[in-house]
C-alpha cells in the first residue's frame, strides 16, 4: 500500500519548464531551453545546466518572475490525482530540480503537503545569478527521498514516485512503484510502469 508519493514538478506536475517562463523575459529562453534538455537526456551534468540556467536569469527582477509564474499551466488530471491521492490518506510532495518560486505558488493551487526545490538569490530584488537549495545535484532527489523514508518508517514498497527526466532516476531506484511519464529515454529503463498518455489521471490505475 502506497503511503506516500513524490512527483517531480516540471513536465510532470506543471506543463512546461519553469526557467522559460522567466526567461523568455529577458530574451534567454533558447538557451535555458537546450540547457535544459542536455540536463534531462542526462547529457550535461545537472549541477552544471542549474548554474548555468540560473546565470542566464541574471538581472531579472523579481517581482516581474513573480508575476510569471502566478499563471503557469499545470498537467491535465493533476489537482484531480493529487486530491485522489491525498483522499487516500497518502503524503503527496514535489521535488524539483527547478524553483521555490513556482513550487511554493502551485503547493497552494494544487494542494500537495511539500515541496523541495532550489532557491534563485536575489539583492535588491534583483536576480544575482547564482542559486541554492535542496535539489541541486543529480542525486538530490534519491538522498532527500532517503531522508523522509527514514523520517516516516517506510518500506521501499511503500513510496512511488513519478518523473520525466535523468534527474529522477535517483528516487526512482528507491521507489517500489515508480512511473516514467511522458519521459526522456533514460529514464524509462528505470520505471516500474511507463504512461505516454500527457493525463496525470491515467495513474489512478496504479494507486
Amino acid at each position: 500500500m502506497i503511503k506516500l508519493c513524490i512527483f517531480d514538478f516540471d513536465n510532470t506536475i506543471m506543463d512546461g519548464e519553469t526557467i522559460d517562463f522567466m526567461a523568455r523575459l529577458i530574451g534567454k529562453e533558447e538557451i535555458v531551453k537546450d540547457l535544459t534538455l542536455k540536463a534531462m537526456k542526462g547529457e550535461l551534468d545537472f549541477f552544471e545546466s542549474l548554474k548555468a540556467r540560473a546565470l542566464n536569469l541574471k538581472g531579472l527582477r523579481v517581482d516581474e518572475a513573480k508575476n510569471a509564474l502566478l499563471n503557469l499551466p499545470y498537467i491535465n488530471g493533476a489537482k484531480d490525482l493529487i486530491a485522489y491521492l491525498k483522499k487516500k490518506g497518502i503524503k503527496v510532495v514535489v521535488f524539483s530540480g527547478g524553483y521555490h518560486l513556482a513550487t511554493d505558488i502551485a503547493k497552494e493551487i494544487l494542494g500537495f503537503d511539500a515541496s523541495f526545490a532550489n532557491y534563485l538569490h536575489e539583492k535588491d530584488g534583483i536576480l544575482t545569478g547564482e542559486v541554492g537549495g535542496e535539489m541541486m545535484f543529480g542525486y538530490s532527489k534519491g538522498k532527500v527521498l532517503e531522508e523522509i523514508q527514514n523520517l516516516m518508517g517506510l518500506q521501499k514498497d511503500e513510496i512511488m514516485c513519478v518523473g520525466d527526466g535523468a534527474n529522477d532516476i535517483s528516487m526512482f531506484k528507491k521507489a517500489g512503484l515508480s512511473v516514467a511519464f511522458c519521459a526522456k529515454d533514460v529514464l524509462k529503463k528505470y520505471a516500474t510502469h511507463i504512461v505516454d498518455i500527457k493525463d496525470l489521471r491515467e495513474l489512478k490505475k496504479y494507486v
